[in-house]
C-alpha cells in the first residue's frame, strides 16, 4: 500500500493540470459540505450547553380561540405551577425589560433580563467573573445587583477584568455588578444585563404581584429524570383545567385556554432547522456532482493510461492491484481536496454563523471542531473510494491493442461506455435539481420584493428612545416631551412631516418591538359562548403618523390635533383586516369598542390600509390605532424628509437631548434599511443556493464537454472513414451530438422528477411560489438545455476538422 501511495503521488505530480483541476473541484464540494455540517453540528446535533439540557422545557399559556399564542404568566400563575405540578423538579421565571443605565458617559439603554435568583443555577451556567445571584436576592427589599452578559461586557465595558463591584445607577437606585456570564446562547432574547425580580420596579410592585391577570413572565422548567415532554404536557393539561375551573374570569372558557410544554432544544433550533437541512441536502448534491465529474475525468485519464496498465498487467499485476492503485490515487486527491475544503470552510464559517444568527441564538456554537474534522476526513475518504473505484471497475484491458506502438485506438468496452453515460446522466440530474431549487428561491425573493408593505419607506428616518420609569411616571410627562420634540423636529429644514408611535413597521430591534394582542368587545355584540373572542393589536400613534409613513386611509378620517389630547374623547382607526373580520357586511365607522369590558368606549373614526408590521412575508394582524397622548409609551420618532434622512439624524438626536439629556437614543435607521434587513435572510439563502447551482452548472458543463471530447477522440477513425465516404460536416456534427444530447435530455427528465421530490421540502422557505412552479421548471429546462448544447458543440466541432488521411494512418 505504501508503494502504491508513493507511486500515486508521483503519477499525480506528473499530471499537474489534472491534479489541480480535480483538487479544486473536490475542495469546493467537500468545503461546502464541511461548512454546512459545521453549522448543522453546532446548532442541531450538539446538546445544549446547559446542565442536562434535554431535561429543560419552556411553558406557554395559550388562548388559540382568541388568537393568542403566548399570553405569558402572572405571579399567581407561577405560584400555582410550582405547587400543583408533578413533573418538574424546578421552575424559574424570566421576562425582558429595557432600562437606562447611568454611570459611564451618555445614558445607555440596556436590554435587561429579569429572572429568579436560581435562574443560572437552574441552567448550570457558571460565571467567568464573580458570582451569580444568591438565594434571597429575588425577594422584595433585597439590594439590587446585576450580572453582565459576555457580549455586553466585551463590547460596552471593554472586557474590564475589574468590573465586579462597579456600581451603576438604574431606576434611581445603585446596582452593583456581581459577575460576568460566559458566552452561552441566550433565549428567548439576547440581553445586556440580568437582574433578580426584586430589582424590577414592575415585577416587585405590590399591585402587580397581587393581580392574577398581570402577565408578562416566561417560565422554564426542568423535567424530573423519569419524566418526558409528553408526560409534562399531560400534567400541564390537568393543571390548566384546574385553573380554568377555579378562576373562570382569568381563564375564560371561550378562549380555549391551554398550557403548552415544548423542549427548549427544539425551541432554540425550530426556525433554523428547515434552512440548515435544505442547505445540507444541497451541499450533498454538489458533492455527488463533484464525485461524478472527477470520476469521469479519471475514466478519461485511465483511457490514456491503457498502455501503462497493460504493461503492468503483462508484468504480473493482478486486476485487484490495479483497482487498488486507482483507489489510492483517488483517495490522495480527495484527501488533498478535503484539506483545501477545510480551509474554505474555516474561512466561510464566520459568514455562515452570522447568517444563522438570524434564526437561532446557537450560532455562536458553530466551530470547526474535532467532530467537523472527523466528518471532513470521512467525506474525503469515502469520496476518494467512490470516484477512484468507479473508473477502475469499468476498465477492460486488451493487451494486444494497448501494447501496439503508437496506437490511438481505444480499447474501451461497453462497461466503460455505460459508466460514462451513467455519470453524465447523474450529473445532469443533480445539476437540474440544484438549478430548480435556486430558481424557486430567486422567484420567491422576487415575489417578496414586489409585496406592497402598506407604507412608503422612502426618505423616512426612525429613531427609538427609552424613558426612565422612575422619572416619567405620568402620561402627561411623556406627552410633554413628545410635543416639545415634534416642535423642534418640524423646525428643522428639510422635514416634510413627523410623528411618534409605540413602534413602526418592520421593527425587529430590541425587546417589546411589537404590541401584544388585546381582547375587546364591540358595543351591541355580546360574546357568544364557545366563539373566539375579538382581539387586536393596539398601536398608539400621533396625529401625523399615517401621513409620515404614507399609510393609505381607506375610509373615514385620520387623527387630528384635537384627538391627540389627553382629555379628548377616545377615538380609534382600524386596519382593513379588522374591518373585514368583524364588520364584513357593515360600515364600522361610528362603531364603539372597549378593551376594559365596557368601562370605556373607543369610537372608530377611520379605516387604514393593511400594513406588513412584522415582515413582508408575514400575515397582517388585526390592528387598532389609538391616539398616542391617550396611550403614551417610550416614543419612536418617525420623520419624512426632503433630503437624505440620515444627514439629519444627529440634529434630531441633539433635539431629544436638549429636552432631556438622560434619554438614550438607539436603533437609528431608515425605513428603507428596515425593509432591506427584512429581505436579508431570503436574499442570503437565494445567494447560497445560487452559488451552489452555478458551481454545479460549471462542473456539469465541464463534464459534458469532456465526455464529448473523449468520444470524438475515440471515434477519430470512424469519423475519418465517414468523411472519406462523403459525409458532410453537419451530418458528422449531428452524429456526434445526438448521443450526448440524448443523455442530457434523459438527465433533465430525471432531474424534473427529482426536483419535484426535493423542492417540496422547500415550501416553508418560499413566498408566493409553488414548489412545482411551471415557469421556473420551464425556464431552467430551456436555459440548461441551451448551455448543455453549447458545452457539447464546442468540442464536437473538432470532429468536423478531422483529416481522413490522418485518421487512416493512425488506424
Amino acid at each position: 500500500m505504501w508503494k502504491d501511495v508513493i507511486y500515486g503521488v508521483r503519477v499525480l505530480l506528473r499530471s499537474k493540470t489534472f491534479s489541480i483541476v480535480a483538487i479544486i473541484t473536490l475542495g469546493l464540494g467537500i468545503g461546502a459540505n464541511t461548512a454546512i455540517f459545521s453549522a448543522v453540528n453546532g446548532v442541531l446535533l450538539k446538546g445544549l450547553p446547559y446542565s442536562n439540557g434535554d431535561e429543560l422545557v419552556i411553558l406557554r399559556q395559550e388562548a388559540p380561540l382568541a388568537r393568542v399564542k403566548n399570553m405569558q404568566f402572572s405571579v399567581h400563575d407561577i405560584a400555582d405551577l410550582k405547587e400543583q405540578n408533578s413533573s418538574f423538579s424546578s421552575v424559574v421565571e424570566y421576562h425582558a425589560m429595557t432600562f437606562i443605565l447611568f454611570g459611564k458617559g451618555e445614558p445607555e439603554r440596556v436590554r435587561t433580563g429579569v429572572v429568579s435568583a436560581n435562574f443560572f443555577d437552574f441552567f448550570g451556567v457558571k460565571p467567568i467573573l464573580g458570582r451569580t445571584f444568591r438565594p434571597g436576592e429575588d425577594e422584595v427589599g433585597a439590594e439590587p445587583v446585576l450580572l453582565l452578559s459576555y457580549e455586553y461586557w466585551k463590547e460596552n465595558q471593554g472586557g474590564d477584568p475589574n468590573i465586579v463591584g462597579t456600581s451603576f445607577r438604574m431606576n434611581d437606585r445603585p446596582h452593583t455588578v456581581i459577575g460576568v456570564l460566559p458566552p452561552v446562547p441566550q433565549y428567548p432574547n439576547e440581553m445586556d444585563v440580568y437582574m433578580p425580580v426584586s430589582a424590577c420596579p414592575f415585577r416587585s410592585s405590590p399591585g402587580f404581584i397581587a393581580n392574577r391577570d398581570a402577565r408578562m413572565m416566561d417560565v422554564f422548567c426542568r423535567l424530573k429524570p423519569e419524566m418526558s415532554v409528553k408526560s409534562g404536557q399531560a400534567d400541564m393539561d390537568l393543571v390548566g383545567n384546574r385553573l380554568e375551573g377555579s378562576y373562570p374570569q382569568s381563564y375564560p372558557a371561550n378562549q380555549g385556554y391551554h398550557i403548552g410544554v415544548a423542549s427548549l432544544r427544539e425551541e432554540l433550533t425550530r426556525d433554523a432547522r428547515p434552512t440548515l437541512l435544505m442547505l445540507l441536502v444541497v451541499a450533498g448534491l454538489v458533492l455527488l456532482l463533484t464525485c461524478a465529474n472527477v470520476a469521469n475525468i479519471m475514466l478519461a485519464r485511465l483511457l490514456r493510461r491503457e498502455r501503462e496498465m497493460a504493461v503492468r498487467t503483462a508484468l504480473g499485476a493482478s486486476r485487484g492491484q490495479l483497482v487498488r492503485q486507482m483507489v489510492v490515487e483517488g483517495t490522495i486527491l480527495s484527501l488533498t481536496g478535503g484539506a483545501v475544503g477545510l480551509l474554505l470552510a474555516y474561512w466561510g464559517s464566520g459568514l455562515l454563523a452570522a447568517f444563522i444568527h438570524r434564526f437561532t441564538p446557537r450560532s455562536g456554537e458553530i466551530h470547526i471542531d474535532a467532530g467537523v474534522l472527523l466528518f471532513t476526513l470521512a467525506v474525503s475518504v469515502v469520496t476518494g473510494l467512490v470516484f477512484g473505484a468507479l473508473p477502475a471497475i469499468g476498465s477492460n484491458q486488451n493487451l494486444v491493442g494497448a501494447l501496439k506502438d503508437g496506437s490511438t485506438q481505444s480499447t474501451t468496452g461497453i462497461r466503460q461506455h455505460r459508466i460514462r453515460s451513467l455519470l453524465l446522466v447523474s450529473q445532469v440530474t443533480v445539476c437540474f435539481v440544484l438549478l430548480v431549487s435556486a430558481g424557486l428561491t430567486l422567484r420567491s425573493l422576487d415575489q417578496l420584493q414586489k409585496v406592497d408593505p402598506g407604507f412608503n419607506p422612502e426618505s423616512v428616518l426612525t429613531m427609538r428612545t427609552s424613558l426612565s420609569f422612575t422619572k416619567y411616571t405620568q402620561g402627561s410627562q411623556v406627552n410633554s416631551l413628545v410635543r416639545q420634540l415634534l416642535d423642534k423636529v418640524y423646525s428643522q429644514p428639510g422635514v416634510l412631516s413627523a410623528a411618534v408611535g409605540f413602534t413602526f413597521p418592520l421593527n425587529r430591534t430590541g425587546t417589546n418591538a411589537g404590541p401584544a394582542n388585546n381582547n375587546f368587545v364591540i358595543q351591541g355584540r355580546p360574546a357568544i359562548e364557545g366563539q373566539p373572542v375579538p382581539s387586536a393589536e393596539i398601536l398608539s400613534v400621533s396625529a401625523d403618523y399615517f401621513k409620515t409613513l404614507g399609510i393609505r386611509l381607506v375610509q373615514g378620517r385620520g387623527f387630528t390635533s384635537m384627538d391627540d389630547n389627553e382629555s379628548a374623547p377616545p377615538v380609534g382607526i382600524i386596519n382593513s383586516s379588522l374591518a373585514r373580520h368583524r364588520w364584513p357586511d357593515q360600515d364600522p365607522i361610528g362603531a364603539h369598542v372597549s378593551f376594559d369590558n365596557g368601562q370605556h368606549w373607543v369610537t372608530i373614526v377611520g379605516i387604514a390600509g393593511d400594513v406588513k408590521q412584522y415582515g413582508l412575508a408575514s400575515e397582517v394582524n388585526d390592528q387598532i390605532y389609538v391616539a398616542f397622548s391617550q396611550n403614551s409609551a417610550p416614543p419612536t420618532l418617525l420623520v419624512r424628509t426632503a433630503i437624505d434622512p440620515m444627514s439629519l439624524a444627529q440634529k434630531f438626536r441633539d433635539s431629544i437631548h436638549e429636552i432631556d439629556p438622560e434619554v438614550p437614543v438607539f436603533a437609528v435607521r431608515t425605513l428603507e434599511q428596515a425593509r432591506s434587513d427584512d429581505l436579508a435572510s431570503p436574499r442570503v439563502v437565494t445567494s447560497l443556493l445560487g452559488v451552489f447551482a452555478l458551481l454545479a452548472l460549471i462542473i456539469t458543463c465541464a463534464g459534458i464537454g469532456g465526455v464529448v471530447a473523449l468520444s470524438v477522440s475515440q471515434r477519430t477513425n470512424e469519423i475519418g472513414i465517414r468523411m472519406a465516404l462523403g459525409a458532410t460536416s453537419s451530418s458528422v456534427l449531428r452524429m456526434v451530438l445526438q448521443r450526448e444530447m440524448l443523455l442530457v435530455i434523459a438527465g433533465i427528465g430525471l432531474g424534473v422528477a427529482g426536483a419535484i421530490a426535493v423542492t417540496r421540502v422547500m415550501s416553508g422557505l418560499l413566498f408566493g411560489t409553488s414548489p412545482t412552479d411551471f415557469l421556473t421548471f420551464a425556464a431552467v429546462g430551456v436555459i440548461f438545455g441551451l448551455v448543455a448544447a453549447i458545452a457539447c458543440l464546442l468540442p464536437a466541432r473538432r470532429a468536423t476538422g478531422i483529416d481522413p488521411l490522418v485518421a487512416f494512418r493512425s488506424a
